[in-house]
């Protein structure tokens, strides 16, 4: 009987993924609540930078804190970087674009963060990209925790989500 359930195993798997991977095909035919949002490889390996324009906090995610700095995720948008010298007014003092970033994490002066499928290291004192390795993370999950599986150009990464509009 275990002889038998282990040549099946494999069989249902692969049954498994063909459904899941056949689930959805395009993102104009997307069924979930939140529609993809792409970008082109050469687009996204341009697309991190520091921005001394604060931001209004809307979608949060983790929070990190080094020395008198608090970082703060904004979900598949980038982290809003706080100088926390006076805890009592904290002030905005910019926000590092990076678009499909979801975690991060320092050590020293280097901001670890991924940008959608990338590693990036961020210099914290020159407020610049010091390296990127690509393909390192898989896509980021809808809010649903869904994968995307449609067609796209080869070309093109998953950096976010956007809530379907109603129509």
């Amino acid at each position: 009987m275990i002889k038998k359930a282990k040549q099946l195993l494999p069989i249902l798997l692969l049954g498994g993924t063909l459904l899941i991977g056949t689930s959805s095909s395009g993102d104009e035919r997307w069924e979930g609540d939140y529609v993809p949002v792409f970008m082109k490889r050469t687009e996204l390996e341009k697309s991190v930078f520091f921005n001394e324009e604060s931001r209004d906090l809307k979608n949060p995610g983790k929070i990190y804190t080094k020395d008198h700095y608090i970082f703060i995720n904004e979900k598949y948008k980038g982290i809003h970087v706080i100088d926390n010298t006076t805890p009592a007014s904290p002030k905005q003092i910019g926000f590092i674009v990076a678009p499909g970033c979801i975690d991060m994490a320092i050590k020293g002066s280097t901001l670890y963060l991924d940008n959608a499928v990338d590693l990036v290291a961020f210099n914290l004192e020159t407020r610049t990209v010091t390296e990127r390795i690509p393909f390192v993370f898989p896509e980021p999950l809808s809010p649903q925790n869904y994968s995307y599986y449609g067609d796209r150009k080869d070309d093109l990464i998953l950096v976010g989500w956007n809530k379907r509009e109603i129509r």
